[in-house]
């Protein structure tokens, strides 16, 4: 990564609190050099940024640092407290606010947190985007307003409930009802108004993990640990369960056997669906690298070709709206509507899920067979440093074994995170043997070179 873009990475700064770079100062830092951006194209216009967090302990430390930052520099605030990602994205264009603030890290551990940055038009920040704001950051604030310049601090009057109440809407005229629903809010940002949306709803629902205490968010729970909602999805016998991530911007499905279906499967059955009723723009689906090979062949049954993007939403997004495109999303659960939303919003997509399980009266197992997916694996390698993998003779000499291994009967993908400090090895073959042969192989070679 280039000096340029030594804070951000592929979702914002993130890393752990109070450590550089998420630290009060930068967030400070940072809040000025965005205010000072914009009255660079805005002079007589006062700046208005709408911020919200999730759960973590961190979270008000570092919200009040951006609050401190921004008023300083002359804008006013507009605080939603604690909401999901996609809340504020939301609250951003629907206040006509100039920015929004997220106080998140997402799927990440308690102890990490980050900062991500929403634009008017309530998508994140591009690259270019992003680098003027880092080197802006580094300079002090050259003019401080003083008096009746300072910024202050807005009230909306509940943002989470209008939040709520716009979600709803998109099932309306639609019985649900009669569905069983099992959630786990992961202790993160939606533990207050995803019981309250699907309350709303009407639909019978059990909740996991919406007690968060600062330090419970994602811990044995949420998108990246569904065992516990697998467990109550068959407890329950519920029509489907949702597992949300930190900052619920990622949803993880478990059908009513308690299978997990992960967010392939979920743009699968919602492009069939989609295309059946000549509602999918842009002829085409949008997803990363990483998506299975499983969704592009259920994809081709109603001749939907795939768009692939680099790895993380943003490049997602960016390629929907390049080619007028409203679905995309990752495997991890990253699911965008653009009909709806300008970013991933794992309640939105249980909205839709269930709208689609209550108007085609079948079970989720049965829409979710729409894609069959060949034997795929990932494994995380900690590494003490990022160095070019192609220039370690050993990870380079494993990576050409495992190609011709698979002898063009599967894949290979080796990156590194872009927010922890791993490098990810996925394989995809059509033998699960093949898969984990070479992904073992692949990720001893790095943890022999680089390993932590």
């Amino acid at each position: 990564m280039s000096q340029t873009r030594k804070f951000f990475g592929t979702d914002g700064i993130r890393g752990t609190a109070n450590l550089e770079p998420v630290t009060p100062e930068t967030a400070l830092r940072l809040a000025q050099a965005l205010v000072d951006d914009w009255q660079r194209a805005h002079p007589a216009i006062p700046m208005s940024v709408v911020i919200g967090r999730d759960t973590r302990r961190s979270g008000p430390m570092l919200e009040a640092a951006l609050v401190a930052g921004l008023t300083s520099a002359g804008a006013d605030v507009i605080l939603a407290g604690v909401v999901p990602t996609p809340a504020v994205a939301w609250l951003t264009r629907q206040l006509q606010a100039d920015a929004g603030i997220v106080v998140s890290a997402s799927h990440n551990p308690f102890a990490d947190n980050g900062i991500k940055i929403f634009g008017a038009d309530g998508f994140k920040l591009s690259d270019d985007r992003e680098s003027a704001l880092e080197v802006a950051l580094r300079t002090a604030l050259d003019v401080r307003p003083s008096g009746a310049g300072v910024g202050r601090l807005r009230s909306s009057g509940h943002p989470a409930n209008r939040y709520v109440a716009a979600l709803a809407k998109v099932a309306k005229g639609c019985a649900l009802g009669g569905l069983s629903v099992v959630l786990d809010c992961a202790n993160g940002a939606a533990s207050e108004v995803g019981p309250k949306l699907f309350a709303k709803l009407g639909c019978k629902l059990t909740v996991l993990a919406a007690q968060p205490d600062g330090i419970n968010i994602n811990a044995a729970c949420g998108a990246v640990h569904p065992q516990r909602l697998q467990q109550a999805v068959r407890m329950h016998g519920a029509n489907f369960g949702l597992a949300l991530d930190g900052d619920a911007d990622r949803a993880i499905f478990v059908d009513e056997h308690g299978e997990v279906v992960d967010g392939d499967a979920v743009l699968a059955l919602l492009a069939l669906d989609m295309a059946s009723h000549g509602t999918l723009r842009g002829g085409a689906v949008v997803a990363t690298v990483m998506s299975n090979l499983g969704l592009e062949r259920a994809l081709s049954t109603c001749q939907v070709p795939l768009i692939r993007t680099a790895v993380g939403d943003r490049y997602v997004v960016e390629a929907m709206r390049q080619r007028g495109c409203n679905l995309g999303g990752e495997q991890s659960g990253h699911l965008v509507f653009l009909d709806y939303a300008t970013t991933g919003d794992g309640l939105l997509a249980g909205v839709l899920v269930a709208r689609l399980l209550a108007q085609s009266e079948r079970p989720l197992s049965e829409l979710a067979a729409v894609m069959q997916p060949l034997p795929q694996t990932m494994i995380n390698v900690r590494v003490q440093a990022r160095q070019d993998l192609q220039t370690i003779a050993a990870v380079r000499d494993a990576m050409a074994q495992a190609e011709a291994g698979l002898d063009n009967r599967g894949r290979i993908l080796v990156r590194y995170s872009g927010t922890e400090p791993l490098v990810r090895v996925m394989v995809e073959a059509e033998r699960a043997s093949d898969v984990d042969h070479w992904a073992q192989h692949i990720a001893a070679a790095i943890r022999s070179s680089i390993g932590a």
